[in-house]
């Protein structure tokens, strides 16, 4: 939609000085109007032969484009505004129009609604569940076993020499702080498992 258009006189007074043989420069220049437009509306009269409105195709939209701009920025500026709120912005602005033109108008600007997710008060369920979980947090202890290659290595000369064999470490913590560190001798299995806890 067009956002301003020039009085049909002074368009008139436009063709009448190109006829006369004027520039676009010198046109633009004695009646204060961009070039650009000056441009258009000699190939407007060119093309259909008036400078008169022509009638556009489809419905006219119900929000002009400054009202459209105009809601856009206070979305920007209060994101939590309400379209009740919106919708009387536009009546103050002389335009009134449908919750639904307005929710299509701001789509197209690449607006969407969202619903704030809520989050409730702490009861007094949730609250003894939490105390139950601390406790019983303190009750668990978190193990993990690593295995670390041994390298022979000599300090003069940059290489490795292989078959250094590896190790195997098993280490543990807890709320209570960390436990030892257990060297495993052969292969870890349950049995083994059970007397490092042990």
């Amino acid at each position: 939609m067009r956002s301003k258009e020039l009085p049909e006189e002074l368009r008139d007074r436009i063709v009448v000085r190109h006829r006369s043989g004027q520039g676009y420069k010198k046109i633009s220049a004695a009646l204060k109007v961009p070039k650009s437009t000056v441009a258009s509306i000699i190939l407007k009269w060119k093309t259909f032969g008036t400078t008169r409105t022509l009638p556009r195709a489809g419905r006219p939209a119900k929000l002009s484009y400054r009202g459209r701009r105009a809601l856009v920025r206070e979305v920007k500026k209060n994101p939590k505004i309400t379209m009740a709120e919106l919708q009387r912005c536009s009546r103050e602005m002389g335009e009134s129009c449908r919750i639904s033109t307005i929710t299509a108008a701001l789509h197209q600007s690449g607006l969407y609604g969202r619903v704030a997710r809520r989050k409730p008060l702490l009861s007094a369920r949730h609250m003894k569940a939490r105390m139950d979980s601390k406790m019983v947090r303190n009750k668990i202890i978190w193990s993990d076993e690593t295995k670390i290659e041994l390298l022979a290595l000599i300090l003069s000369v940059p290489t490795v020499k292989h078959g250094g064999g590896s190790i195997m470490l098993w280490g543990c913590f807890s709320a209570a702080g960390t436990g030892r560190l257990v060297a495993i001798e052969g292969k870890m299995n349950a049995a083994k498992y059970r007397d490092i806890l042990d």
